[in-house]
């Protein structure tokens, strides 16, 4: 079993964890209790959510399991989230310190316990000042509602912006940011991990699977079909099938992912997900299973240690692609100077 350290927090989590978005929509009670079963029963203890995920609903599977798993609920470390529409009211929404009064409060009542050990910013809000976010975040850690906080889709001065007030302030500082983070998805490599590191804040990816693009499920060229996300919705999100298929990049990685995965006797989903746990900062995966077959593959990844070689050769193949400046070589080459002078 791999522990570590839920960034820069004494906490200890498993370096895979059972994200819940799918408990109460496309998974029902029954299948998301067997996903927690099969999870902790692996080894694993640490399980996000949050209060938006079926409009409360996983929240509520999740108490229910909880409760009825005393041995396991001791070991669980519960993460959660808050920001998005629980209302159609305009303070049933933010980080204002109303609306997350009330959103913790209700995430508490829903997963049926005293205290959450991570919560989340689920995104940034514009409108309230952040002053009063981690106000009310250091008040919720002094009152014992939980243990740490972290942030969730920030950008890089948003990150910057908040751990300095809070160090000013006094305030608890925050621990983690969850990003979207996948072999496709390399973006947050240009400035926002840098800004993780230099706050001592560690990852947790979501989406390490690329919306089952890195799984080898969609082929060039060929409409999705039948029960996968893609397949019910081509159009989903930033995992939309016309916009990636049109990309060469998109199955040059697809490739060597599946090389790799040959070459070693395992499967494409567990070579990405070794490559996004083994990246720098990253404290844990969040997985996003459906079934228990695809959970037990998922974890698989946690027997898989990929060589430096093959470490290379899916960076070469993924690496970002920015304009020059500020991200490109020509950036990068100037943010950084010889220690005996010269160019």
């Amino acid at each position: 079993m791999d522990y570590r350290k839920l960034g820069p927090s004494g906490a200890v989590v498993t370096a895979y964890c059972l994200g819940t978005m799918t408990f109460g929509a496309e998974a029902d009670e029954a299948a998301s209790h067997r996903l927690l079963d099969d999870y902790f029963a692996w080894g694993g203890n640490f399980i996000d959510t949050a209060d938006v995920y079926s409009a409360g609903r996983s929240e509520e599977i999740i108490g229910r399991w909880l409760k009825a798993r005393p041995i396991e609920a001791r070991q669980a470390v519960i993460a959660t989230k808050g920001r998005f529409p629980m209302g159609n009211g305009p303070n049933d929404v933010g980080l204002s310190r109303r609306h997350l009064n009330q959103a913790l409060d209700d995430s508490l009542r829903r997963l049926d316990v005293e205290h959450i050990d991570l919560y989340q910013m689920h995104a940034w809000d514009a409108l309230t000042p952040v002053e009063e976010t981690l106000r009310f975040l250091d008040d919720a850690v002094c009152a014992g509602k939980i243990g740490y906080y972290g942030f969730s889709n920030y950008l890089g001065w948003h990150i910057a912006k908040a751990v300095e007030i809070a160090k000013a302030r006094g305030y608890t500082r925050p621990v983690t940011l969850q990003p979207q983070y996948n072999l496709l998805a390399r973006d947050i490599e240009l400035e926002i991990v840098a800004a993780c590191q230099d706050a001592g804040m560690g990852l947790l990816p979501w989406s390490p699977l690329g919306g089952g693009w890195l799984t080898g499920k969609y082929k060039r060229d060929q409409m999705p079909t039948g029960a996968t996300r893609l397949g019910e919705n081509p159009n989903r999100g930033s995992e939309s099938y016309a916009a990636r298929n049109a990309q060469e990049r998109t199955w040059a990685i697809i490739t060597v992912v599946e090389e790799i995965a040959k070459a070693r006797g395992v499967s494409m989903a567990q070579v990405a997900l070794a490559w996004t746990a083994a990246r720098p900062a990253v404290t844990s995966v969040i997985l996003g299973a459906r079934t228990p077959r695809q959970l037990a593959d998922n974890l698989g990844a946690a027997e898989l240690t990929l060589s430096e070689a093959e470490m290379n050769r899916l960076n070469e193949v993924s690496a970002p692609q920015p304009s020059e400046y500020p991200y490109g070589k020509g950036g990068a080459n100037q943010r950084h100077r010889k220690i005996e002078g010269g160019r």
